[in-house]
């Protein structure tokens, strides 16, 4: 009986737990995160990424809002670099169904199956935007921040849909202090 009353709870917990953004980090431990407090888009490597140009502008103002968030403000003389890369991939999904119905049993042909094997196509485009954040004094790398999820066309979706995967990604920059 307790578990009947648990499910809901479950349910509730599994429901708010998933996104549609899936996200990862990885950062030098040797670096103290503290010391960041200004910031700079490294354009030489934003220019490089082909996305269009109003993409790339969604991208760098949901990342100004997010580090604005943090207290980081941008500056000519940065502490950290910030460039982006992005990687889209198609995916294709096959399902077949057999939409026949009759009965029998055994192996091989059956006089009393009518009806066929339905398939259904599906695509989706799966994208990847890759966060770097460097060092402005060193030239290196000290965390990047991965979001994968999938795209849209429908602009209204798009806006929302990149200001979800930056700021899912900058919830892990800085990283916790163990």
């Amino acid at each position: 009986m307790k578990a009947i009353k648990l499910l809901p709870v479950f349910l509730l917990l599994v429901f708010t737990s998933c996104s549609s953004v899936r996200v990862y980090s990885d950062y030098d431990n040797n670096v103290d995160f503290s010391q960041y407090k200004t910031y700079a888009f490294h354009k030489k490597g934003i220019d490089k990424v082909e996305i269009s140009e109003l993409d790339k502008k969604r991208i760098l103002n949901a990342i100004d809002r997010e580090l604005s968030k943090k207290g980081m403000t941008k500056s000519e003389n940065p502490d950290l670099l910030i460039n982006i890369l992005t990687k889209e991939r198609e995916k294709i999904d096959v399902n077949q169904y057999n939409a026949g119905w009759g009965y029998g049993w055994g192996w091989g042909w059956n006089p009393y199956l009518w009806g066929g094997r339905s398939t259904y196509v599906s695509s989706s485009t799966e994208g990847t935007l890759y966060i770097d954040l460097i060092d402005a004094k060193k030239k290196e790398l000290v965390w990047q921040g991965e979001g994968v999820g999938y795209l849209t066309e429908n602009r209204k979706e798009k806006e929302k849909q990149i200001n979800e995967f930056v700021a899912k990604i900058l919830e892990q920059f800085p990283p916790k202090a163990k």
